[in-house]
């Protein structure tokens, strides 16, 4: 059991994408009792057991399904007249994905980096705030944060980046961003966005196709965030968030106003109801 928790939590700090299987009733003759536990890391490795056998072959198909994107079920077995197992009894087994919080790193710790990253702890990331200066990387002004002393460029050869890390690049130096952009998008990485004017980003950008350096333009997201119009530091870190908790749900960040919906005019007419409207496809 304490090999399991171990693992679970090593797979949480990692940010990877497993499964978990746990009994959760049993009845009759089982070959395990009920919490007993399975983790399927994110390297394909299983940590523990519900049992062995033909019940433990089962589960482990169910794991890998669930981790390639599957929901939580609970998965009942008759041992006898499913399975063919002696022990003749009768398991029910909750297999869920397990999945650390996407990670979001901001390089700059400054006035817009500050709010962001409330914001983006708010919305289910866990966030890493990297900068040189001393002054302004402190557990004050970036609480529950993590803490990396350095030039950005520097850290994205050192923190151990995946598919699931989101940058967000905020110096105070437009060298810096440019940099900072040079190093992320050339490593593991969900999202690279960069904060500026069109005027700054296509200065960056052509700087970085003369150094050989371009990235992937169609996975750089520069100027970064939403269209709301912000201007003070709180708006353009509600902008970028919203850009990520769009991303992240696979949405394009549009409204959600119902008053222009055609479907209400029939419903204001008394031609359907509001539950059948609702059920009709959208424009």
């Amino acid at each position: 059991m304490i090999e399991v928790t171990q693992a679970l939590l090593a797979l949480l700090r990692s940010g990877g994408r497993g499964a978990l299987a746990t009994v959760v009733r049993t009845s009759g003759s089982a070959p395990q009792s009920v919490g007993a536990r399975m983790l399927l890391q994110p390297d394909g490795v299983l940590v523990g057991t519900v049992g062995g056998g033909a019940i433990e072959q089962t589960i482990v198909e169910a794991l890998h399904q669930c981790q390639r994107g599957g929901r939580p079920e609970v998965v009942v077995r008759d041992l006898g007249r499913d399975l063919g197992m002696c022990c003749g009894g009768r398991m029910e087994v909750l297999v869920e994905p397990i999945e650390a919080e996407p990670r979001l790193i901001l390089c700059g710790a400054g006035h817009v980096a500050r709010p962001t990253a409330a914001f983006a702890r708010e919305a289910g990331f866990r966030v890493t705030v990297v900068d040189d200066r001393e002054e302004l990387l402190t557990a004050e002004r970036f609480g529950g944060c993590e803490l990396v002393r350095m030039e950005p460029a520097e850290a994205a050869e050192t923190l151990e980046l995946t598919e699931r890390d989101w940058v967000f690049i905020v110096t105070h130096d437009h060298h810096l961003d440019e940099d900072a952009l040079a190093a992320f998008a050339s490593r593991p990485h969900r999202y690279v966005g960069m904060i500026g004017s069109r005027r700054k980003v296509f200065r960056v950008l052509q700087r970085l196709q003369h150094r050989g350096r371009l990235p992937d333009l169609s996975r750089v997201y520069a100027p970064v965030g939403l269209d709301l119009g912000a201007v003070s530091p709180a708006e353009i870190g509600i902008s970028v968030v919203a850009e990520l908790v769009a991303l992240r749900h696979g949405r394009a960040g549009a409204h959600l106003r119902a008053v222009d919906d055609p479907r209400l005019r029939k419903v204001l007419e008394g031609q359907l109801t509001p539950e059948d409207a609702a059920r009709l496809p959208g424009d």
